[in-house]
């Protein structure tokens, strides 16, 4: 009982020591609200009012009504431009997209000859190139299947092939990136606040103090995680119900409960790594340059950015072994695909484990860090 008040007591003088600290506190708020409404919104990966041209050397029934197909939200209303100016129009950056409608191409359709429409890219913008191009080819296909089929110059499909997209039906890419976000927003934080912890410490003098007070260095690691581990707790859960659900709308299927038991379990790990730099580095600087050492394989090779499967099947299987990467799947199957206990505990239970054996391997670096000093 004396241990398990001691580092309640510990960790309560951290939360103090954090609260004081208006730029670390500044950093956890930024990086749970403003940071998550940046990049929700300013890295959209769908088509939006994407500007179209239309050279109309055809002028039938068929051009207009392709012409007319462009609509918003996908595009802006096509502009009516000449030959001449497909290529100062694309140097200007006026129009990302151009399409060229040749002259008789309604009468070679009808008369079975061979028909073709050019369309003509800025593909410097690529992301709107790249999903445009399917757009268009879409949007021309359906047209002229319509208007050949009213012509009686083609028969139905035998096959129609439908698509129904679970769990995010228009495809947002702020669904998506927002809970991202969070995710990597525990791991940065967790080491960062964990470790600043320790170096501080250090830095101020005072860990030669709690070393002659009546506790243990196991005493002092454990508070440091369980108080740190709590900011990033609460951060999350406000951050998925004020940031997520309330101001950017998006729907969060599972149950909230249980994905923060899971990122609970989570902390242990990433707290136990901040902890485990924090023994290494001696100064703040020297912390956040093995941090980014750290954090950055941690975060981008998780399955948050690029799925496992996109990776090479050695690198796949060998990042079993990072508790990221179930923290990730987990999180998803939670938040995503409403995912209950039955479906996530083997992955809980993984994190746990290897989360067990990080916090050992800190503490144990952080004992002999005190007994050195």
């Amino acid at each position: 009982m004396a241990t398990l008040a001691n580092i309640v007591w510990l960790g309560t003088k951290e939360l103090r020591s954090f609260g004081r600290d208006y730029v670390l506190l500044g950093l956890v708020v930024y990086s749970f609200s403003l940071a998550i409404l940046a990049q929700a919104q300013s890295s959209s990966q769908e088509l939006h009012n994407a500007a179209i041209a239309i050279v109309d050397e055809d002028r039938s029934t068929l051009s207009r009504q392709i012409t007319q197909a462009f609509l918003p939200p996908h595009f802006k209303p096509p502009v009516a431009i000449a030959e001449r100016d497909i290529v100062p129009a694309l140097n200007a950056g006026t129009h990302t997209f151009v399409l060229d409608i040749p002259p008789r191409f309604q009468a070679d359709l009808l008369g079975l000859k061979p028909a073709r429409l050019q369309l003509d890219i800025d593909a410097t913008a690529m992301v709107q190139a790249g999903l445009g191009a399917a757009y268009a080819q879409q949007i021309v296909a359906d047209e002229v299947a319509r208007f050949v089929g009213r012509a009686g110059g083609a028969a139905p499909a035998p096959v129609a092939l439908v698509a129904r997209i679970a769990f995010n039906p228009n495809a947002e890419t702020a669904w998506f990136t927002s809970v991202m976000g969070i995710l990597n927003s525990v791991t940065m934080l967790a080491i960062i606040l964990a470790g600043a912890a320790v170096v501080r410490e250090r830095e101020r003098g005072t860990l030669e103090h709690l070393l002659v007070m009546p506790v243990t260095p196991f005493e002092i690691a454990m508070a440091k995680v369980w108080s740190n581990g709590l900011v990033i707790l609460v951060a999350v859960g406000l951050s998925l119900v004020l940031v997520v659900r309330g101001l950017l709308h998006v729907p969060i299927i599972g149950s909230i409960p249980l994905f923060l038991v899971g990122t609970a379990a989570y902390l242990f790990f990433a707290t136990a790594i901040g902890l485990f730099l924090g023994t290494l580095a001696r100064s703040m600087p020297q912390l956040g340059l093995i941090y980014l050492l750290v954090y950055l394989p941690l975060a981008m090779l998780s399955g948050s950015n690029t799925p496992l499967e996109s990776m090479p099947p050695w690198l796949a299987t060998l990042l079993q072994a990072s508790p990221t990467v179930h923290f990730v799947a987990f999180a998803q199957a939670i938040l995503y695909r409403g995912a209950g206990l039955d479906a996530v505990w083997t992955r809980i239970v993984v994190v746990s484990a290897i989360g067990a054996v990080f916090v050992v391997a800190a503490i144990l670096r952080f004992r002999k860090t005190v007994a050195l000093s």
